[in-house]
């Protein structure tokens, strides 16, 4: 790995980026495919990756009023059959419980008995069942907003399934707010998409469009779907949030009325959001190289990795004590307002096998520390945002007093190289034959890296819009919020536009 050309994952980004993905997840030991089908198991270093995402979005939800609560797993299949476009959008995807209990069949096996009467979903999303407390909870306009998070687990299931971008069973958190006026919802909504893109700029350090999705990609049942989108590094684009305007459709459903100011009744107007696991399959992808995982600071399990060097017992006790004193130091001191979180590798193996471990768990600093840097008072540091080895010899005192700035300038430049790579690879794109050309692999058999965001004119037809699905297996991902006003004509019928929209391949 140490000689040029060598990389630890193999194969690389260009050479099979699925398989490469699936290299990043086992090289830093993220998670793996459960005995289950299509659910995985999320190890610790993943599911610490989780955890920040949880706390720090968590935080964000707060500091907008927000208040978590718990409902159940389980819902009544009656309840989807009140909304019928959600029970038509998530049918194919539910898993159904249909007994209460295992017996002896005889054989030395198992059978299912006692039938349940009315079967059970096992949540792929909590809007129905919710909406059935909130319509206890609400009755007059002094109990609005209702602003509710849950954490959870949904299940949804999927035919191919792929880890933390597509599993049967996922982690996630789904917000669900009633309003009074169709206004109020829908500054929810915003504020929520917002927040969504805030966290994905600021922690994940990735660059994200924010915009509103056509009417076929719609949530079910929702009168307006916004999502965050992201370029992942095979230029593909993964939706990495949404927050949906649902009207006083599922109010409907649920019978959430209110008695407004005027003393008469009406529907309420209601809203959901969420972000789930997908996140950490959208940091890898976003910005692991073909040497491992790359992790911006701000929500890395750990900040810090220190590798003692030594040959005997004498060099180890040396070292050993600088180590101790020099972690008292960081543990003083704070980065993005939290504890900076620094691992120490003890571990009776070589010092480069350490080194490589961490590259690929994508630390942001790697300090390799030996009987010269004691002597010096210094420390040897690499970065996960510069080449694996490029090292440098820092004092100790000036990789304290700039140990903060040091992350913070990792976490930009990693923000930083996403966006260019974006901007790199978006094309306004006016010809049919051009839009084609780039969407079209030069090898078809075995795909290369190509195509990126187009932004193209579209009519707003969805005859156009899904022609262009089956031609090319490209999509609308959103029609951005801050598309300008601008006369053009459809990337596919010709006829008048007004917009631009970016079209993708997608996750």
């Amino acid at each position: 790995m140490s000689k040029k050309g060598r990389t630890a994952i193999v194969p690389t980004r260009n050479e099979n980026y699925p398989e490469w993905y699936q290299q990043v997840i086992k090289a830093a030991d993220l998670a793996e495919n459960s005995e289950v089908r299509g659910c995985m198991v999320i190890k610790p270093w993943g599911y610490s990756l989780w955890e920040n995402i949880q706390r720090n979005l968590d935080e964000m939800f707060k500091d907008t009023g927000h208040v978590n609560a718990y409902f159940p797993l389980f819902i009544p299949k009656s309840y989807f059959e009140k909304e019928a476009e959600h029970v038509e959008g998530f049918a194919k995807e539910c898993a159904v419980v249909t007994h209460t209990r295992l017996e002896d069949d005889g054989n030395g096996g198992l059978k299912p008995a006692g039938k349940l009467t009315e079967e059970l979903i096992v949540r792929p999303t909590s809007e129905t069942i919710i909406g059935a407390s909130f319509s206890k909870w609400v009755n007059s306009y002094r109990d609005l907003p209702l602003l509710i998070n849950q954490w959870a687990n949904v299940v949804r299931w999927e035919m191919r399934t792929r880890l933390f971008l597509r599993t049967s069973e996922f982690l996630w958190q789904e917000g669900h707010t009633v309003h009074e006026s169709k206004e109020d919802a829908l500054e929810e909504t915003y504020r929520m998409l917002d927040v969504y893109a805030k966290f994905a700029e600021e922690y994940l350090a990735i660059p994200v469009i924010k915009g509103e999705k056509t009417e076929s990609e719609r949530f079910p049942g929702a009168l307006n779907t916004f999502s965050i989108e992201a370029m992942m590094q095979d230029r593909k684009a993964l939706q990495a949030g949404t927050s949906h305007f649902l009207g006083q459709n599922f109010a409907k459903a649920s019978e959430i009325k209110f008695q407004n100011k005027s003393g008469s009744e009406e529907y309420a107007w209601t809203t959901s959001w969420g972000v789930s696991t997908r996140l950490i399959g959208a940091l890898i992808m976003a910005h692991s190289d073909d040497n491992g995982l790359v992790l911006p600071p701000k929500i890395a399990p750990s900040h810090i990795a220190i590798i003692p060097i030594f040959r005997d017992e004498e060099q180890e006790k040396i070292v050993s004590e600088f180590i101790e004193k020099l972690l008292k130091k960081i543990k003083k001191l704070r980065f993005n307002e939290k504890k900076i979180r620094v691992e120490y590798d003890r571990r009776d193996i070589r010092g480069g096998e350490k080194n490589w471990f961490w590259v690929k768990k994508g630390i942001p600093i790697r300090l390799e520390i030996g009987p010269r840097d004691v002597a010096t008072n210094s420390v040897f540091m690499s970065r996960r945002d510069k080449e694996v080895n490029e090292k440098e010899s820092v004092s100790v005192e000036d990789f304290l007093n700039n140990l903060t700035s040091i992350l913070d300038e990792i976490q930009t430049n990693i923000y930083q190289k996403a966006l260019k790579f974006r901007e790199k690879n978006t094309k306004k794109i006016d010809d049919k034959n051009e839009f084609y050309r780039f969407f079209t692999p030069k090898n078809k058999t075995n795909p290369e890296i190509h195509g990126g965001f187009a932004l193209s004119h579209w009519c707003g037809n969805p005859a156009c819009e899904e022609q262009i699905k089956n031609d090319l297996k490209v999509t609308i991902r959103c029609i951005p919020l801050d598309a300008e006003t601008e006369k053009g004509k459809c990337i596919y019928c010709g006829k008048e536009s007004e917009k631009r929209v970016v079209f993708a391949k997608s996750y």
